[in-house]
């Protein structure tokens, strides 16, 4: 099938991530060796790489290469190439059809001849088909090289690379279909396609040519979440090769487009090379368009670099003025292309290396004696003697590195960007042409407030209810938006007969799988909230003028700051205002072209600033919606090239939640003065309601919305509100195509809805409300909502009293009759709730119910959804796993580990043990035997309620026996990074899924994703990585605790989510592989029916089997209050319980009764024959308003692999891997036995996860009683990823070399000891030898590494023991427990979030404490004597496992040397030992200790 946009899959949602590697000469010496090297690093990076379904074809492999000169002079007989560098080469992708091939040829030839170029010739490129798999030969094109001369008076080199730019920019807008040109220069071309990484060297015979040299070689293996045919998007891209996402492309590539009008050269003639970026290109494409243009136009290629993926420079108190200065200089002209990326960059003559800000690619590299620089995403993927090696390090985040081969030598970051920070005086210029908002004078004229009757009028034109009020006052109050619990059961707004903001219409996208939340709360020096406005400059020239603009740190204004704007009367500065009013009973379409006419005067005008404002509201003026007047105006000026010539500000009263400001600066206003929340904040301050000083609670409103904002983008994985700006990361349900296409253009929308008219009707209700048409009285208090508690006449919510009193009479007493009366209820108050509910079933012939699948088949494919134990009771947690492991279903550990009492069988045959163990990005309790329990492994990416974040367990539910499950301190709150910190990429996840697999062959591996536009492109990436199960969770799912923003306004419904699932897998022929899970208020038959007919197998329930148990829906989970003892840990509410396993049975087996019924009324014996099949669902009658054809018109019905295929699963191949054949093979007699054995192992990259599978082997059988360094392996080579992961206690693993990212993963008590070679002639302490996220979720063990470790050692280790001699940034971040010892530097953000545990820093220079993050622990000088003999016994552990030289050095001198040590403590860990250790002597075991510790402690909290 072609690429094209079908059902509701879109192309724009492809995403790829990639292993890339690169080889330079840095003598600039021209070698095969440089091009055959970079092909085996590509080759040994097959498991980064992706395949289709049949295994045959890859994603796509490539090199960059610069010119073989002389392979090209020895093979080209049919004409004459000038000498080195006088000529260009160009790689063409072109059709297969020699008619209309030759017609491109022809074209290209004539704009060659036109633009004063000689062409020489074509050349059809030597290939070998036959080594492609069916998909690539299908789509294969026909490649062809063209060859032109250098005109006389052009220089070689770039001004010779301009013409060869101008002449394919101006080829390129013929748009000839399936012609792509991959590359044109004189200095560098490119080799790519659609293969498998070995057939990249097959299929291209110049590659097999020892006379192809080079002195550069860039490689990449491509990983998409689809498997369409394109040999286009491969890399290497023209300049670059890219690792990662750019996750606020749009509003980029808009920017791009606006800076046409602004950006002048005399280099290159730009109107033959705009528009400058592709759109129809991927996210990296469009960086290479915008880098190549940089260059092109006369910027050096390393400082287009730095413009485009700037390190955080806001918060670094350790970079120099001078950089600072021109970071700032930067930003007035360029935002951050912002996302987590590893860049590789050539221009034949210099090849660089970037890592984004945050450091989420991994990237090492090796300097050899011969002058030789190895990059790659992994060590041990090109062979090199350790004596050959003079450095190994790794590209750090935010840090540049460059080659330059013409020089011959290496420049180091900090050389590079002095050398260009120090070329024009930045500060200066930005010194005397940025201003500054808070430095602005305030202007002696009044700041106009609403107040009484006026405030209450516009606050209810404006939508405000009672709780709107009540988020403000919280909001001013702390600082922090409302916490709620239980999730949402309320109509999406497209359903809402409350005439809902426009605001709610739109859902936040957010990352999952392809690229990672950012966790702006940790590692906040990464973020940055600044935003500089005004008109911009010439990004080609710099100058002074460039920074002529205004600089607002904090976007969100208040009352203050909006008057100081409005009078800034500074020279280069005009602001002008728009009304954005409209008269009652005239056209809100008509009204907003008056708004488009009124900028463009205030643009004719000069203004650079314009503010839209609706101050103008009254009886006879209505308020354009802020969103629809912001996102109109922005694409108007994007359409009109006026974007980047002036800013917009808005100043509306309809803003007030944290989601609303978020939309205003997702669609381009770059700053939002919302005064009627303010004004409302000075009311409830006048009327007592607020015990606060006005402005302080003005300004903790104001950065409570921007901290949620900051939230937001970071869990899109954008780290800057500059960038943020107009990244349009949302989609919108439930709007037409027509007003979100005018209004909104390249916002998904998928589900039709209500038009320009139908807002026109909702703005004039709620303007009637206060503004009588026919003059009558009218009532102007505000509503109570009812949006998140039952309110009486409120909004509707399914859960409700008399829904909850039915489902538990009906499971308490068994009385089916009684189910289906709440089933009816259910589906009635469903049909005006949610999608599904506008769905009906299509008659068709009906069975007998005697012929349908039993009830106990059925109930196999029910689940319980994931609910951590800690969040809900111990009896509530066991008794849903009593229940479901009686039905043969599964119940779900959640994320917060399971009491190892629980894998027991109970004496009655019961078990409480859960089925599936849930693997999420906190770890809490995964270990070995953990793992080895389970059924089931989840691994979950996001949950529907809070999708992009972490899941929140506050202190006061953190009791004595839940923090030892979880291996944490009690009554210290537990807080999960958003992202898992092994899951940066596709990859990445497929390394997790395959590392689990390893610690339990017989389970299926799960991933849990969240219903989000492209959902269906992520899981057709996740079944290429091996997962058996895909969940697509809903947004209206619960959660113990969670932000409101989240819970109402990111994820979709999974009826979406589900059907675009389903039908991508199909189209990638990846369905049959997986099993399609569906969960989030699942409640009725109906439902699931629905869900089936949509393409679910499997299912599961987690609000119903809670409402059966007790729960109420009191919605007070996070307070430990909960009056049923469902969610509480608290011993006396707990008595409370009531539930039975029973009870939960029972609305299993009603359930499933139920569903049989619908099924037999539709004709189907079996689910297997129900999946999928919406051709029998169609829209109810009377549905208006809302279409849903893209969810029930699947076009891919009739594919016959379209459900889950038992023989068709992800062959993981265990029985080859080093494990099995070396490790068990000569390990077994002594397993069986239980006696010692120790053996020696050649490892390399390809080797991951090694040691888990045997490691699995040894829990099984011995579970945590083996004697330490039982099973010793000494390993010689490189550790592939996930060395070590989840090894048990017994296992030691000793590695002579390299280690990549997450070794010692999940470490379980067993031993890892890593040194360098033995003929290594490096000094260990420094140089990398472990990679990022070493230790990640540790539970136990002991560790010794004689080297440094990369980014977020020890994340979350939470009882290992390591030893390290110097780690990267963001270590011990979220660390629990355990002990860390560093005898050497660390990087920035040591210890954020580390809430338990102890480490020990050698800081002989005194420079720790600026590397420290401070927020929750102390450090201090080593100073007892019980630390010292830790510290020391450590060390001496260190040095007999390593015989490491810093080791014996401090040994040598510990009297001394232990001065120079700083112990790092949490705070509430040190007051938790200090009481525990107090009750302890007073004569109370551990255990009792813990539990008053714990009482005495929360009382204090």
């Amino acid at each position: 099938m072609n690429k094209e946009n079908v059902g509701l899959y879109d192309q724009s949602f492809e995403h790829d991530n990639c292993g890339i590697g690169a080889v330079v000469n840095i003598k600039g010496l021209k070698t095969y060796k440089t091009v055959d090297d970079a092909l085996k690093i590509v080759e040994q990076l097959e498991h980064r790489a992706g395949k289709d379904a049949a295994g045959e074809t890859g994603d796509g492999v490539g090199i960059l290469t610069q010119i073989p000169d002389e392979y090209f002079q020895k093979i080209i007989k049919d004409f004459t190439l000038p000498q080195k560098g006088h000529y260009g080469v160009g790689m063409f992708f072109m059709p297969q059809d020699e008619k209309v091939r030759l017609r491109v040829k022809k074209m290209f030839e004539t704009v060659v001849k036109k633009e004063g170029l000689e062409f020489l010739g074509w050349r059809a490129v030597p290939t070998v088909p036959s080594v492609l798999g069916k998909k690539a030969l299908d789509a294969m094109p026909y490649i062809v090289q063209v060859f032109i001369k250098k005109p006389h008076g052009v220089n070689c080199g770039l001004d010779f690379d301009r013409k060869l730019y101008q002449v394919r920019r101006i080829f390129e807008q013929s748009q000839f279909e399936d012609t792509y040109v991959c590359s044109l220069s004189s200095r560098t071309i490119v080799y790519k396609g659609m293969f498998l990484v070995q057939q990249l060297r097959l299929f291209f015979k110049d590659l097999q040519d020892k006379s192809y040299k080079s002195a550069i070689a860039l490689v990449h293996s491509r990983f998409s979440t689809n498997t369409m045919p394109s040999w286009k998007r491969a890399h290497p891209n023209r300049f670059i090769v890219h690792n990662g996402e750019i996750n606020t492309i749009k509003g980029n590539a808009n920017n791009m487009f606006c800076r046409e009008e602004n950006m002048q050269t005399d280099v290159v003639d730009t109107s033959k090379i705009y528009p400058v970026v592709d759109v129809n290109g991927s996210d990296s494409a469009m960086l290479d368009n915008t880098l190549e243009f940089l260059v092109m136009s006369g910027m050096e290629l390393p400082r287009a670099v730095m413009m485009c993926i700037p390190e955080p420079y806001e918060n670094d108190k350790s970079m120099s003025q001078a950089k600072k200065d021109f970071y700032e200089y930067n930003a007035t002209l360029m935002e951050p292309w912002d996302g987590p990326a590893s860049i590789l960059f050539s221009d034949g003559d210099i090849m660089g290396a970037i890592l984004d800000r945050n450091g989420l690619r991994p990237s090492r590299y090796y300097i050899t004696k011969d002058h030789y620089l190895v990059l790659s995403s992994e060590v041990g993927s090109l062979d090199i003697p350790a004596k050959d090696i003079i450095l190994k390090e790794r590209l750090r985040p935010g840090k540049m590195l460059l080659v330059d081969t013409v020089k011959g030598e290496l420049i180091e970051d900090d050389v590079l960007k002095e050398t260009y920070a120090t070329k024009q005086p930045y500060g200066e210029w930005l010194e005397s042409n940025l201003i500054n908002l808070k430095d602005m004078r305030i202007p002696s004229i009044r700041v106009e407030r609403y107040e009484g009757e006026e405030l209450t009028k516009l606050q209810k034109i404006h939508g405000y209810s009672y709780e709107d009020t009540n988020y403000i006052k919280n909001l001013a109050l702390t600082g922090n938006e409302n916490i709620v619990a239980m999730g949402n059961d309320t109509p999406i707004a497209a359903l809402s007969t409350k005439h809902p903001p426009l605001f709610n219409y739109f859902k936040q996208l957010f990352a999952q799988v392809t690229n990672p939340p950012i966790d702006a709360i940790r590692e906040e020096i990464i973020t940055s909230t600044s935003i500089c406005i005004g008109r911009d400059g010439n990004m080609l020239e710099d100058k002074p003028e460039n920074c002529h603009l205004l600089k607002i740190n904090h976007p969100i204004l208040s009352n203050t700051d909006i008057l100081k704007i409005k009078n800034l009367k500074k020279e280069g500065f005009k602001v002008g205002e728009v009304n954005i009013t409209y008269i009652k009973n005239t056209s809100l379409e008509k009204a907003i072209d008056r708004v488009f006419v009124e900028v463009d005067k205030r643009y004719h005008e000069g203004c650079n600033i314009v503010i839209l404002s609706d101050r103008a509201v009254d009886d006879n003026h209505l308020p354009i919606p802020s969103l629809l007047a912001v996102g109109a105006v922005n694409s108007y000026l994007v359409r009109t090239k006026k974007r980047n010539s002036l800013a917009l500000i808005l100043e509306s009263a309809e803003p007030r939640e944290v989601h609303h400001y978020a939309t205003l600066l997702g669609y381009g206003v770059s700053a939002i003065n919302g005064y009627l929340a303010q004004d409302t904040i000075f009311d409830l301050i006048d009327q007592g309601l607020l015990d606060k000083d006005y402005y302080a609670a003005v300004d903790d409103y104001n950065s409570g919305i921007l901290h949620g904002i900051v939230k937001i983008a970071s869990k899109m994985g954008i780290s800057t509100i500059q960038s943020y700006r107009g990244s349009q990361n949302f989609e919108a349900i439930g709007l037409s195509s027509d007003l979100v296409n005018k209004y909104f253009s390249k916002t998904v929308s998928r589900i039709e809805g209500k038009t320009i008219k139908d807002i026109e009707k909702d703005v004039e209700y709620r303007h009637d409300q206060v503004y009588d048409p026919l003059g009558l009285d009218v009532d102007i208090s505000l509503n109570s909502a009812g949006d998140h508690k039952e309110r009486s006449g409120k909004e509707e919510h399914l859960y409700n009293p008399a829904t909850i009193h039915k489902l538990q009479q009906a499971t308490r007493l068994g009385d089916y009759q009684l189910f289906k009366e709440y089933s009816k209820m259910i589906d009635e108050e469903g049909a005006h709730l949610n999608l599904r509910g506008l769905m009906q079933f299509k008659k068709t012939k009906s069975i007998p119910i005697e012929e349908v699948e039993p009830v106990e088949s059925i109930v196999r494919r029910f689940k319980t959804g994931a609910m951590s134990y800690g969040s809900i009771s111990k009896e509530a947690h066991e008794t849903m796993a009593i229940a479901m492991n009686r039905l043969h279903g599964k119940s779900n550990s959640g994320e917060g580990g399971e009491d190892p009492e629980r894998f027991k069988q109970l004496p009655n045959g019961d078990s409480k043990c859960s089925a599936i163990k849930q693997v999420a990005s906190g770890r809490f309790g995964v270990t070995s035997e953990y793992l080895c329990s389970a059924n089931e492994i989840q691994i979950k990416m996001a949950q529907g309620a809070k999708p992009g974040e972490g899941g929140h367990l506050p202190g006061g539910k953190v009791y004595p026996w839940v923090a030892k499950t979880r291996h944490s301190t009690p009554g210290v709150s537990l807080i999960s990074p958003p992202p898992h910190h092994d899951i940066y990429s596709i990859e990445d996840l497929a390394q997790l899924i395959y590392d689990l697999k390893n610690a339990n062959k017989e389970a299926r591996i799960s991933v849990k994703l969240v219903s989000e536009a492209g959902v269906g492109t992520v899981a057709a990436g996740v079944a290429k990585a091996g997962a058996g199960v895909i969940l697509i969770s809903g947004y209206d799912g619960g959660t113990g605790a969670a932000p409101k923003n989240s819970v109402y306004n990111a994820g979709l419904p999974w009826e979406l989510g589900l059907a675009e699932a389903h039908q991508t897998l199909i189209m990638n022929d990846l369905r049959s592989r997986v099993v399609i899970e569906t969960d989030g208020k699942l409640m009725t038959g109906r439902d699931l029916a629905i869900a089936t007919l949509l393409g679910a197998e499997e299912f599961g329930f987690a609000t119903a089997p809670l409402v059966t148990m007790g729960c109420v829906m009191m919605r007070v989970c996070n307070l430990d209050t909960c009056p049923v003892g469902v969610a509480t840990q608290n011993p006396i509410l707990r008595k409370r319980f009531k539930g039975k396993p029973e009870y939960v049975e029972n609305f299993m087996r009603f359930i499933a009764q139920e569903l049989r019924e619908y099924m037999a009324q539709l004709g189907f014996k079996t689910v297997d024959e129900m999946v999928g099949r919406s051709d029998l669902l169609e829209p109810k009658d009377d549905v208006e308003n809302i279409d849903l054809s893209k969810i029930l018109n699947n076009p891919f019905t009739s594919n016959k692999h379209s459900r889950h295929e038992k023989n068709n699963e992800y062959d993981f191949k265990l029985n080859e891997v080093k494990d099995t054949t070396v490790l068990y093979k000569q390990f077994k007699e002594a397993l069986d036995k239980h006696q010692g054995k120790e053996i020696d192992v050649h490892v390399t990259n390809i080797d991951r996860s090694f040691g888990t599978l045997f490691g699995s082997e040894i829990t099984k059988k011995y579970g945590t009683s083996l004697e330490e360094d039982t099973f010793k392996v000494n390993c010689y080579g490189a550790g592939g990823q996930s060395f070590g992961a989840f090894i048990p206690q017994g296992l030691t693993l000793h590695l002579y070399g390299d280690s990549n990212d997450y070794f010692g993963k999940g470490l379980s008590g067993g031993k890892l000891i890593v040194v360098p070679p033995k003929d290594s002639t490096i000094k260990p302490e420094d140089n990398i030898i472990i990679g990022n996220v070493a230790l990640y979720g540790a539970t136990s063990g002991e560790v010794y590494i004689n080297g440094v470790a990369g980014e977020r050692f020890a994340v979350r280790n939470s009882g290992a023991h390591a030893v390290v001699e110097g780690i990267g940034d963001h270590g011990l971040e979220y660390m629990t427990g355990g002990m860390v010892v560093v005898l050497g530097k660390t990087g920035r953000n040591f210890a954020a979030g580390m809430s338990g545990g102890i480490a020990y820093v050698y800081d002989p220079d005194n420079t720790f404490y600026e590397h420290v993050n401070k927020e929750l622990v102390e450090y201090k000088n080593v100073k007892s004597r019980y630390d010292e003999d830790q510290l020391k016994e450590m060390i001496q552990k260190h040095y007999q496992y390593t015989n490491s030289n810093v080791a014996k050095k401090i040994l040598d001198d510990f009297g001394n040397e232990v001065a120079h040590f700083k112990k790092v403590v949490p705070h509430d860990y040190k007051r938790m030992m200090s009481l525990i250790s107090s009750f302890e002597q007073q004569g109370l075991t551990n255990e009792q200790a813990k539990v008053e510790a714990f009482n005495a402690f929360k009382k204090g909290m």
